[in-house]
């Protein structure tokens, strides 16, 4: 963990002032809440959920690598908390949105604009690959604004792909998003902190051009476009 990052509190869930859901996932929802004044993003697990699909330790995972992430370009995780029926991780309330929902209004960003939420989410790789984890589902959905514009990555906060590894080693689990998937997942050859590298330059694209460089209906399909890797660069590239 950096120096100088503040130990992860444990909270008293009692206290939170509950309101609007921010995101649901698979194994939990978000929910926007406030204590002592301080609005915060709590997302929460049913435990009995989390047995039934075997997903215990993967929240445990969740936990500890958001711990160690420490960057201004990551959502923050404040602390935890847990009572007979719910376990909750308490992360920084990030109100801009996702930059998903900022590129659809605008189609596709400006020049500038794109190299300035790229720079961002790459700073935020090299951070946590820093820390040897790696993402595997970097795409705009799980980058949040902040009201100032800033990116705050999240999955980097939901960490659902994130995997702890040893330098050196690769992992063979087939996930992520088709569109952001680099060959060597889809080939099953193993990969590691390079897909996530491979994924930055596909939203980097995406945001100058309005989609991602590889897209079909049919997933056999866009699974070989990937493969062939031949990338079509519009004229005002």
């Amino acid at each position: 963990m950096a120096a100088g990052k503040p130990q992860a509190a444990v909270y008293d869930p009692s206290v939170f002032q509950f309101s609007r859901t921010l995101a649901c996932g698979s194994f939990g929802r978000v929910r926007h809440a406030i204590h002592d004044g301080t609005h915060l993003a709590v997302k929460v697990m049913k435990k009995h959920h989390l047995i039934e699909l075997k997903q215990a330790d993967h929240v445990i995972q969740e936990k500890r690598l958001l711990a160690q992430a420490d960057s201004p370009f990551i959502v923050y995780m404040k602390g935890y908390a847990k009572d007979n029926h719910y376990v909750y991780i308490v992360m920084e309330c990030v109100p801009g949105g996702e930059l998903f929902a900022h590129l659809r209004r605008l189609r596709k960003f400006k020049n500038e604009q794109a190299k300035f939420y790229a720079a961002q989410a790459g700073h935020a790789i090299k951070h946590i690959h820093s820390k040897n984890i790696i993402h595997r589902d970097v795409k705009p959905e799980n980058i949040l604004l902040t009201h100032q514009g800033y990116c705050k990555g999240r999955r980097i906060t939901d960490f659902g792909f994130a995997k702890l590894m040893d330098p050196g080693t690769r992992t063979y689990t087939l996930c992520g998003t088709p569109e952001y998937m680099a060959p060597e997942v889809l080939v099953n050859k193993g990969h590691s902190k390079p897909v996530d590298w491979w994924a930055l330059g596909i939203l980097t694209y995406e945001m100058m051009v309005g989609q991602p460089p590889f897209c079909d209906d049919d997933p056999m399909g866009l699974y070989q476009k990937v493969l062939s890797c031949k990338v079509y660069f519009p004229k005002f590239f």
